[in-house]
């Protein structure tokens, strides 16, 4: 059977709005309020799992949560969301101890998929192709025995979209290597715009630490992302929101977002990034 390379670019563009959310606080006015948040709750679309726990008295508790963030192999504007999930994160926000925690889960993790054990020892990125979010959601739990409170979902059109929106953004390599017609150079730090930071991000088989590097690029051009918290007012308007919502799923509603805005902006004060 002939092996195929495939593309794995990261795909945590709804992380990025909610951390420049969380980062810029509300800071638009009323107008822009109404438009944005039925922009943003077009891209509402319900897991189907019952959550563990109270997620409205989380929120207005200022209780810890957390999102999972997947990103699916079908990448381009318009596109099925079938596909499996090569990008996984797992974000805990911590208003109390005021730190953000960011978990990336590597994507060839052997688990057995609730549903599918027939078929087990699988892949964990099966999980979405079998069972989309909500077999996705109840296997990261049982895996992590942690509850899942939100999920959020985006292509490779969408992390492109939102990096070009914002000028793009700076990135020191950690490595040299060439992907894709770029050329990055170890420790020179490097402007990128949409389609150059998804090449920095999608190279795993030439990186020596495989996917783990991949994973640490990924979450590299995430935080160079939301040290961009200025661009909120840039990032805020309603026909970009909505060219973004045909690339995104989450049951994150837009009065969620200004829960968090409002009550975990402390949370981004420490960032840790980690992975299993």
């Amino acid at each position: 059977m002939q092996h195929r390379k495939k593309t794995h670019p990261v795909r945590n563009t709804i992380l990025v709005l909610i951390l420049l959310l969380i980062a810029g606080g509300a800071a638009y006015g009323m107008t822009r309020y109404r438009s944005i948040k039925n922009a943003v709750n077009s891209s509402f679309n319900a897991s189907g799992v019952t959550k563990e726990r109270d997620v409205n008295k989380q929120l207005s508790d200022k209780k810890p949560i957390s999102i999972l963030l997947l990103g699916t192999d079908t990448g381009a504007l318009g596109r099925s969301y079938k596909g499996r999930t090569d990008s996984m994160m797992v974000v805990t926000l911590n208003p109390t101890t005021n730190k953000t925690t960011i978990t990336s889960v590597p994507r060839d993790t052997a688990v057995t998929i609730p549903g599918f054990a027939s078929q087990s020892p699988s892949k964990i990125n099966a999980a979405y192709a079998w069972g989309q979010a909500k077999t996705t959601i109840d296997t990261i739990q049982k895996m992590l025995n942690i509850p899942i409170d939100f999920y959020a979902l985006i292509n490779m059109g969408g992390m492109e979209k939102v990096i070009d929106q914002v000028g793009g953004v700076d990135v020191t390599p950690t490595l040299s290597f060439t992907y894709a017609g770029y050329t990055f150079k170890k420790g020179i730090k490097t402007h990128m715009n949409g389609k150059k930071a998804l090449a920095y991000s999608r190279m795993r088989y030439d990186d020596p630490d495989n996917d783990y590097g991949r994973q640490k690029r990924q979450r590299a051009v995430l935080m160079a992302l939301v040290k961009k918290s200025g661009s909120i007012l840039t990032l805020l308007n309603q026909s970009f929101i909505s060219s973004l919502a045909k690339q995104t799923q989450t049951d994150l509603t837009f009065d969620d977002l200004t829960s968090l805005a409002q009550n975990y902006r402390s949370a981004t004060k420490n960032l840790k990034e980690t992975h299993l």
